[in-house]
């Protein structure tokens, strides 16, 4: 028997940064969120606010490029709600910044493994389940490097472009089953992937990542319209 909740919102990196502000945010709203992340304690601390929200969470302890683990995610998800209403598929990593010439091979593949593979493998995980919502919203991350290339961002600009073609396409084969795809492009934000490819960047100048989680949780809502769209948050 699956247990009644109201909107069910997954969202991977959840434990820090963006992925916590947008937690918090669909919280708010009464979702129950299903919190993916590698570290314990920052999924608890997660926890403990979204109940003082009033709403609740899964508290699901996974590095996203664990394909079994990501299968069973589904599983669970499938016999305890049967269903997924919203995704917001946000762990990555920058990798090194080096010249494509120099960039070890084995960087740059643990880098597609995290920012693109997984989000693969989540997809084919929770396809069936967004189908089962009636109502699927599905919200991938992207870059201002997606479109704008940049010296010496190699994999994590060459990931972020293939994403926006992975939601291209996602969107259009959605299409027929009322599951809206989109890709959010944040702009420069205070987060600790930030301050790694910005390290002489004052934080204080930049918006945290509180000020733009109320629109990813509103492309992650029933009142989201937007499909195949790259949104542009940025400043």
């Amino acid at each position: 028997m699956t247990e009644k909740v109201s909107r069910i919102t997954l969202i991977t990196g959840a434990n820090r940064g963006l992925g916590r502000a947008v937690a918090l945010s669909c919280a708010d709203r009464g979702d129950h969120i299903v919190a993916v992340g590698r570290q314990v304690g920052g999924l608890e601390e997660l926890d403990d606010e979204v109940q003082k929200r009033g709403s609740s969470a899964t508290l699901v302890p996974l590095d996203v490029t664990d394909r079994d683990g990501i299968n069973r995610l589904g599983q669970m998800i499938f016999e305890r709600f049967g269903r997924i209403d919203g995704v917001f598929a946000n762990a990555a990593i920058l990798g090194p910044l080096s010249p494509l010439s120099d960039y070890p091979a084995d960087k740059f593949a643990n880098v597609m493994q995290v920012n693109l593979a997984s989000i693969h493998d989540l997809y084919r995980s929770m396809h069936l389940l967004l189908k089962q919502s009636g109502r699927g919203r599905l919200v991938f991350m992207s870059s201002g490097v997606a479109r704008h290339p940049r010296a010496y961002w190699g994999a994590y600009a060459i990931s972020k472009a293939a994403i926006e073609n992975y939601m291209a396409i996602a969107a259009m084969e959605c299409a027929p089953f009322n599951i809206k795809v989109n890709a959010v492009d944040p702009g420069a934000l205070r987060t600790r992937m930030r301050a790694q490819a910005m390290p002489g960047e004052d934080p204080l100048t930049l918006r945290t990542p509180e000020t733009i989680a109320p629109s990813i949780c509103k492309l992650l809502g029933d009142e989201c319209h937007q499909h195949g769209e790259v949104v542009m948050l940025r400043d």
